[in-house]
């Protein structure tokens, strides 16, 4: 059996900047194994892309609707499900000299999640052997394991805000992985957006403490990214110096160096 690369998740509620969060650790990781890392957008709000700085011309939810469609029956009952399937991955994989990007992206048809979400994780089957790390930037919530999307994780990253709503949300992530029996090696909480106001600070270790999480960093405010976003400039464009780059690449090397 081939050997499959380490599988990351980062989670968390929606507006907790957790795509933030995922490029720049996809930045470090990409320093320190070249270009066999793999980031997939698993949010059909797809974006990590443009975090990335890449541009995306198809998605699993555009290959799922051409497999769907009349004109591709021909086509897919001549060719073997998984050939089709390893043809369509070389056509949607954008390559960099960084790293590739896979996005889900959306269906277009109606209802049912339940092709494309399999075809995710045919995906990350197959990918997996190809490449030494993965990133996956989850859906907002918990719609991305409650479909058992991602079911292998070495290290599940919960992000969350500085606030006891996003600290719940992060906790809820914790039990609903446990409950479905997600097979996770490992999860961490990170605190993101950590305001300087003391009030903010002192309140914070109360609610780590009740969410049954293990803390492996936290990360301020950093006005840079607003600014970054308000122009589309992508966030591994940041400075090294910047507050956030700073804070995750500690994150990193607490996690993925020891």
């Amino acid at each position: 059996m081939a050997k499959r690369g380490k599988i990351i998740a980062v989670a968390g509620k929606g507006g907790t900047g957790k795509t933030v969060i995922a490029a720049l650790l996809l930045k470090f990781l990409a320093e320190a194994s070249g270009a066999q890392v793999l980031a997939i957008d698993a949010d059909p709000a797809t974006s990590l892309p443009s975090a990335l700085g890449v541009k995306i011309t198809k998605t699993i939810g555009d290959v799922r609707e051409e497999i769907a469609s009349p004109s591709q029956v021909f086509f897919s009952q001549e060719m073997p499900t998984d050939m089709l399937l390893e043809y369509k991955i070389e056509e949607i994989l954008v390559k960099t000299p960084r790293f590739s990007v896979l996005a889900m992206g959306h269906s277009e048809g109606p209802g049912c999640y339940c092709l494309i979400n399999d075809m995710l994780r045919h995906f990350i089957d197959k990918l997996s052997a190809r490449f030494s790390t993965i990133v996956i930037d989850c859906e907002a919530g918990l719609e991305h394991l409650s479909r058992r999307t991602t079911r292998d994780v070495d290290t599940l990253l919960v992000v969350t805000d500085p606030t006891k709503r996003g600290i719940e949300t992060a906790s809820s992530i914790k039990r609903l992985a446990e409950k479905l029996q997600i097979n996770v090696r490992r999860i961490f909480l990170i605190v993101n957006k950590v305001r300087e106001e003391e009030q903010v600070k002192s309140a914070l270790p109360g609610l780590i403490a009740q969410s049954g999480l293990e803390l492996v960093g936290t990360v301020p405010e950093d006005e840079m990214i607003g600014a970054f976003d308000l122009v589309g400039t992508p966030i591994l464009e940041l400075p090294d110096d910047s507050k956030a780059v700073v804070a995750v690449k500690g994150i990193f090397e607490a996690v993925f160096e020891h």
